[in-house]
């Protein structure tokens, strides 16, 4: 991998006799991404293969290719690099400026968008659906990012929970079976058939009264 290499220049002792803020400082913290980004992908996936408890750092550290004192390291611990592998940002879309009738197929285009340019989201799904640590995570990602973001739009904001539970079975299902298990119709479909398919059914989750 590509990423071996500056993993070794992270470990190997400092030799270089260049002056401080020289080339050889500036490019560390380059270094330091590029081991820290082969890190936190080996993990991912890892942790989706084989769950967290299976998970190990010495397998991760192979995957990456780089020393296991490496990710000690960085993220000290499993539950370290869990938790770093896991963080997730979705960026959710203030759904309060957006005209009500519009307000699903926002919500939808956003999370395609996200998915697509996020692979953290689609490492994630896959633990998720493998072990009870990548699911809680996943729920509290849920918790903290989209439920504020309904209860501004719904018509009753103590139904916000129910709301962010039924839109996630349309966003989640859909991005499983796009992203993950790869059903050839999902894949197929493009952003705007997608959202004409979705939103209409979100946007009921959204705003209409209780059935």
């Amino acid at each position: 991998m590509a990423e071996h290499a500056p993993a070794a220049a992270d470990a190997a002792p400092a030799t270089s006799t260049a002056a401080p803020g020289g080339p050889a400082d500036a490019a560390r913290p380059r270094r330091s991404a590029a081991t820290r980004a082969a890190i936190l992908a080996a993990a991912r996936d890892r942790f989706a293969a084989d769950g967290y408890e299976r998970a190990t750092i010495r397998a991760i550290a192979k995957d990456a290719e780089i020393d296991p004192s490496m990710v000690m390291r960085y993220y000290g611990n499993k539950a370290g690099l869990f938790a770093a592998a896991s963080e997730i940002e979705v960026h959710a879309p203030d759904l309060s400026h957006v005209p009500r009738d519009e307000a699903g197929a926002r919500l939808v285009r956003h999370f395609l968008e996200r998915w697509e340019c996020d692979e953290t989201l689609t490492g994630m799904m896959r633990v998720g659906v493998t072990n009870e640590a990548g699911a809680q995570r996943m729920r509290g990602v849920f918790a903290e990012q989209i439920k504020p973001v309904l209860a501004a739009v719904c018509p009753v904001p103590e139904e916000a929970p129910t709301r962010a539970a039924l839109i996630a079975s349309q966003i989640l299902g859909m991005a499983l079976c796009r992203y993950v298990l790869h059903i050839p119709p999902a894949v197929d479909l493009g952003h705007d058939e997608l959202v004409a398919w979705l939103a209409p059914t979100v946007q009921r989750y959204l705003t209409a009264e209780q059935p």
